[in-house]
């Protein structure tokens, strides 16, 4: 269950049926209770002019044995007087509750023939009318505006029945006030509200279980390219071919979105690996080169003492451990680590960095950015050295403000690099000149170090050709303070 229900289908299934099933419960809900009440308005009125009609007849002297209101057989009428004592009630009338009074048989005060009352005449009314308080406001003859409704059930020649009741006073002449009760059956209303509930009570369970098929389908086809992924996926990690491709779909959603993203981080990963892969083999070969000739000159030294190289051996531990260090620093700045945020004065490093050095020229101004001293000292070093391989006559080094920019300009008077190979010349291991022996050129590591160094530190390295005719390396790199003077991560 736990399994079934952990499925973003099933989730979603689930939760647009929960919530359709809500707004169909509020929804019936009101539906019923309108209905209701609009069905109960109705048979009040039904009920209220009946009762008027009764009254209407009373406020003309119609004896009460003579009220045609008291012969309808769906409308149960109760006339009362002011005292609650029944006057007069609808034939077959066995019982009733909800309009104040359960009398069914009127008192036995009739003794004229013409139905009237004994206390009926006009002496005797009118002194009662007097008798009454000052503040009453219904003439002798008027019958009330409006009328007050109750519920309840009456028993009419055996059959029970719920009524909707009304009760309408009025002022007779001859009588005093009295109150007609008349009530209009709820049938109807609780037959309309009881076909609504059962319709409702079938429908809406058809109606949840289409909301949740419907949803089911959509959902799956939409997800369909997602589980697609994660096959395809998962395939590339148990088989670690990151050539493989996960599928797009041909929309434009999100999840043709995530194929494409996944797509890029899966070439850019095996760019990565593959990167790593060539930078151990490249190392591996670079190393082995120092450690053979190294242990050439030692074995031979134990057999021949006399023939030590001791000159060639310190250099090949000196290659050793520059290359060494070299490897170190690109795993470092491989591993993400983040440069210092110090201010270094580029002008002062790269006065330090020249000295000592024939033929350098340096030409700078106070420039200060944010980073490590220690790896854009390495970067100047490293392009010094560049430069010092190539160059006939000169080097000279320039540092500068420009913008919201520090360059520091390195350029000689060499042969140059092509427009062809400016950019080749920064990827790791990578020598132009395939003649140079290693002990001139170096591993091919100082650019690609002195690249990664600038671009860690938020800053641009490229190559390009100087005035007088050589290499120009640039180094750009934001000011101290500045919004870019962050390093990448």
């Amino acid at each position: 269950m736990s399994r079934l229900f952990g499925s973003v289908r099933s989730r979603a299934t689930l939760g647009a049926t929960l919530v359709v099933a809500v707004a169909l419960v509020a929804a019936g809900t009101a539906l019923l209770l309108s209905l209701r009440a609009n069905l109960t308005g109705e048979a009040g009125t039904r009920a209220e002019r009946s009762a008027q009609a009764v009254a209407s007849e009373l406020a003309a002297r119609t004896p009460l044995g003579k009220l045609s209101g008291l012969d309808a057989e769906d409308t149960p009428v109760q006339i009362v007087d002011e005292d609650g004592v029944l006057l007069a009630a609808s034939e077959d009338l066995e019982r009733i509750s909800g309009t104040g009074t359960s009398e069914v048989t009127p008192a036995p005060t009739r003794s004229h023939e013409d139905g009237r009352d004994d206390r009926d005449g006009p002496d005797h009314r009118d002194d009662d009318r007097d008798d009454r308080d000052d503040d009453e406001s219904l003439e002798p003859g008027e019958i009330a505006q409006g009328a007050s409704y109750t519920n309840g059930t009456a028993t009419v020649d055996g059959d029970t029945e719920d009524y909707r009741f009304a009760a309408v006073e009025v002022e007779t002449p001859d009588r005093g006030r009295l109150t007609v009760h008349a009530g209009a059956p709820l049938a109807a209303e609780h037959s309309a509200v009881g076909t609504a509930l059962t319709a409702m009570l079938i429908g809406f369970p058809l109606l949840l279980g289409v909301v949740a098929g419907v949803t089911w389908l959509v959902t799956g086809r939409a997800l369909r390219p997602v589980e697609g992924i994660r096959r395809e996926m998962a395939a590339i990690t148990a088989s670690e071919d990151l050539r493989r491709r996960v599928p797009e779909p041909a929309t434009h959603d999100e999840v043709a979105r995530l194929a494409r993203t996944t797509n890029a981080t899966l070439a850019a990963l095996e760019t990565s690996v593959e990167r790593q892969r060539r930078f151990v083999a490249d190392a591996s070969h670079e190393l082995r080169s120092p450690i053979a000739s190294l242990r050439t000159q030692l074995e031979v030294a134990a057999a021949h003492p006399e023939l030590l190289d001791l000159d060639g051996a310190v250099e090949d531990t000196v290659r050793l451990q520059n290359l060494a260090a070299d490897l170190l620093l690109l795993a470092r700045l491989d591993a993400g680590e983040r440069p210092a945020g110090t201010r270094v004065d580029l002008a002062a490093l790269a006065r330090e960095e020249a000295a000592g050095r024939r033929r350098v020229t340096v030409e700078a101004e106070p420039v200060e950015v944010s980073g490590s001293r220690g790896q854009l000292g390495r970067v100047l070093a490293n392009l010094l050295d560049n430069a010092e391989r190539h160059a006939r006559e000169r080097i000279t080094v320039t540092v500068r403000r420009e913008g919201g920019e520090a360059v520091v300009g390195v350029a000689d008077d060499g042969e140059g690099v092509a427009e062809a190979d400016r950019e080749r010349i920064f990827e790791r291991f990578v020598r132009l000149d395939a003649a140079r022996s290693r002990d001139d050129g170096g591993a091919g590591l100082g650019l690609a170090i002195a690249r990664d160094v600038a671009v860690r530190h938020g800053g641009t390295l490229t190559a390009g050709a100087a005035p007088a005719g050589g290499a120009l390396f640039e180094l750009r790199l934001p000011l101290a303070g500045s919004d870019r003077g962050t390093a990448r991560p």
